[in-house]
């Protein structure tokens, strides 16, 4: 690969604009292990590694761009959230975040539960013979065939998001001689710190049905008069990377009162409740996130003391957690395309994907960190921006960061943190092909979700 080295770009803090921006590290060359998978690290010849294979081996026989995920990390993490909750409760991997057939093996094999959000993720997780007791659907809008599908399945609980959701699985359910287990997905009003379109518990957006005004209450009083459905208990999911736990302990307050209320009403305490998942990973050095142990006591003592408060048996919990699985066990592997100073301002690196394999800094603002991987470097460090190869001028996968300042064309460069919602939101824009994700584990890697080719694309098109 060339190494040839660039015209001078901006290099040290002094010179910076003004923007979003971490310092840069006292030394570029190192994996800060918050942000990386468990086994990633450096070889000898300061090439990147995971699972024991050097990225430069990854990307001369896979290509790039392309998703390398560490399996064991996958799997690490899975069994600390299940053995976190213990027993006692439920924890349901949200697919929407990463979902492939390979995956859903995984979390059969360490336990977990799966949430899916559509008739495709649904059709992946019983291919994939994930056993339908042990699968959620979710959804604000699920067509009739996607519910048909579900009840005929046998799926462990349908979450209810609306009121003309509550009497069509009911009715459904009940066409097919089955008594549906559902649970109701309400908004309790509380608003996560997170961006506005990944905040999902006030009341002004598309998910659930409000607590406020007793809408809540007349959800719960309809379902359990429905025959074809079994009302097994609350739904609540307040956002997305969140750290602060303060927002579920205001929620589950709310819904404990609910619960409290259906009691009361109706002589029924419900057995469960889902407080959904939403925490937080870390992109960047900056971000603190909770272990599951952590997480796990902290939701337990918050709905066990509302509960007690509340004189109420203490409901089964479940969690829901997608990105703080897969996202850490992921990243992306780029090569160097072109490097581009702008005199006082910044470097633009071009590399050979962009927003069609990952849409999150465009559409969330989302941060992530960067690293130089094929080689190390003890060049000076260059405020960079890291941009693909699409037709758009937001076209940015790594706002501001720091890499070394003798970066060239031919360098392999890895974004850590990808593995949530990367390869799930990823597109074919400017008709580009989506990249492959690549699994490893102890020394050997696999495809487990190939490259698209363009005879992939141009069959779609039927002309």
């Amino acid at each position: 690969m060339s190494r040839s080295a660039h015209p001078a770009g901006p290099r040290h803090a002094d010179v910076l604009p003004e923007g979003h921006y971490a310092a840069p590290a006292e030394d570029l060359n190192a994996l800060d292990p918050k942000v990386w998978a468990h086994t990633v690290g450096r070889d000898a010849d300061g090439v990147v590694t995971v699972g024991g294979i050097a990225v430069t081996q990854l990307a001369e026989e896979y290509g790039t761009p392309a998703y390398v995920l560490d399996e064991a990390d996958f799997r690490d993490r899975a069994r600390a959230w299940r053995t976190a909750f213990g027993n006692d409760a439920d924890v349901f991997y949200a697919g929407k975040a990463f979902l492939s057939r390979a995956v859903v093996r995984w979390l059969h094999e360490e336990g977990l539960n799966l949430d899916v959000c559509s008739g495709g993720e649904l059709a992946t997780a019983l291919s994939a013979g994930m056993p339908a007791e042990r699968i959620a659907f979710h959804g604000n809008n699920k067509s009739p065939e996607e519910i048909e599908r579900a009840v005929r399945a046998g799926v462990g609980r349908i979450v209810l998001d609306s009121f003309q959701e509550i009497v069509r699985v009911a009715h459904i359910a009940q066409t097919l001689g089955k008594r549906q287990r559902v649970q109701i997905r309400i908004t309790v009003g509380v608003e996560a710190h997170t961006h506005e379109f990944i905040a999902t518990a006030h009341e002004d957006q598309k998910f659930g049905i409000p607590l406020a005004g007793g809408q809540a209450a007349e959800a719960v009083r309809r379902a359990l008069q429905l025959d074809g459905l079994e009302v097994i208990g609350i739904h609540s999911h307040i956002g997305s990377q969140i750290f602060d736990m303060s927002g579920f302990e205001v929620a589950a307050h709310r819904v404990v009162g609910l619960l409290k209320d259906i009691r009361d009403e109706h002589g029924v305490e419900l057995p469960e409740i889902d407080l959904g998942g939403g925490l937080g990973i870390a992109y960047t050095s900056d971000d603190d996130p909770r272990e599951p142990h952590e997480i796990a006591k902290a939701l337990t003592e918050i709905v066990t003391r509302e509960c007690e408060s509340a004189r109420l048996r203490t409901p089964r919990i479940s969690v829901e957690p997608g990105r703080a699985i897969v996202g850490p066990t992921a990243f992306t592997l780029y090569e160097v395309g072109t490097v581009k100073p702008l005199d006082g301002l910044r470097t633009y690196v071009s590399v050979d994907g962009g927003m069609s394999d990952n849409i999150r800094t465009a559409l969330y603002d989302a941060e992530y960190s960067v690293a130089l991987a094929s080689r190390t470097s003890d060049a000076e460090p260059m405020l960079v921006r890291v941009v693909g190869k699409h037709c758009e001028s937001g076209d940015i996968v790594v706002k501001d960061a720091f890499l070394p300042g003798d970066l060239a064309p031919g360098d392999l460069i890895a974004v850590p943190a990808t593995g949530a919602y990367c390869r799930s939101m990823a597109s074919n824009y400017n008709h580009v092909l989506r990249p492959p994700v690549v699994a490893v584990r102890d020394g050997e890697a696999r495809v487990i979700v190939r490259r698209e080719t363009e005879e992939d694309l141009l069959r779609l098109d039927v002309g």
